[in-house]
């Protein structure tokens, strides 16, 4: 009996040991802030960015995220955007993956790009740097975090609405970003254009977005590539996702890893037919193999 016992923990362990092995050595922390700005106070509102920022976190939670305050924060104003990226800083802290979802205005000027809390009132340009939030100071947060992962995705890339403010910009759209090590930046169209803000409820970029992070085994750059093709045709080629990103170390997969190819097994006509002791040329077969 004793015997028996020893035998049964010693099975025990052995399958510990072996589920041990086939775990993942960790499981990534996934951070990510999502925010958009529809009901802004001195320009027209916007339809949709709140319903893709609820979009957005919903599919990120299912996902595995944590998302800063439990959900979509919803029309932030200047010191509200503020408080909710400070917290995403202190959620950082050991995290791997860190992603940043921005829906709202968003505006150009000098070459910088800047994003528009609800309360934002310029009267001039040096009112811009005051009363908006600063997409440089964000990717030097998420660069100064240590994570190894940073997606930036913005569906921000609208006409400039304070034009008649005094706040001058060149073109629509957002200007070019470089990303630092480690990061993506996604945009909604490609940098000087304008994107569409859709009229089913949900932004064409920000429907594209959420189907692709769900579909299992694809990697981030087939991501936004199937991203950027399904805004094209959505749009009838008339927006244009664009990436900027620096090298990346390692894979993510949003939705997990590819399934492991199967095994395929060899038919059994693909395999020699054994000899046969009763058939006089199995029996020859048979001396030569004894020999």
């Amino acid at each position: 009996m004793r015997m028996a016992g020893i035998v049964s923990r010693s099975i025990v362990a052995a399958l510990l040991l072996c589920a041990g092995l086939l775990a993942p050595a960790h499981a990534e922390k996934r951070v990510a802030l999502v925010i958009g700005n529809s009901a802004y106070q001195t320009v027209p509102k916007l339809p949709n960015p709140d319903n893709d920022a609820k979009l957005m976190s919903d599919t990120l939670l299912s996902l595995g995220f944590f998302v800063v305050g439990g959900g979509a924060r919803l029309d932030l104003d200047k010191s509200g955007f503020d408080a909710a990226l400070n917290e995403f800083s202190k959620q950082l802290v050991g995290a791997d993956i860190a992603l940043f979802y921005y829906a709202g205005h968003g505006v150009e000027t000098h070459g910088l790009n800047y994003l528009v809390p609800v309360d934002a009132d310029p009267r001039d340009e040096a009112d811009v740097f005051e009363q908006m939030v600063s997409t440089s100071d964000i990717l030097d947060r998420l660069e100064k975090s240590g994570t190894r992962i940073n997606l930036v995705l913005l569906d921000a890339c609208r006409d400039n609405p304070f034009g008649g403010h005094g706040v001058r910009s060149t073109t629509g759209g957002l200007a070019q970003m470089p990303a630092p090590i480690g990061t993506l930046i996604s945009f909604a169209t490609q940098p000087r254009s304008v994107s569409l803000d859709g009229d089913g409820g949900h932004s064409p970029y920000t429907s594209a977005l959420v189907a692709a992070m769900q579909r299992p085994g694809s990697g981030l750059f087939k991501t936004f590539n199937e991203v950027g093709l399904a805004v094209e045709k959505a749009t009838g080629g008339r927006q244009l996702p664009w990436v900027s990103s620096s090298p990346i170390s390692g894979n993510f997969y949003f939705a997990g890893r590819p399934e492991p190819a199967a095994v395929t097994a060899r038919p059994a006509s693909d395999l020699p037919a054994a000899p046969t002791l009763g058939n006089p040329q199995a029996k020859q077969n048979l001396k030569g193999w004894s020999k």
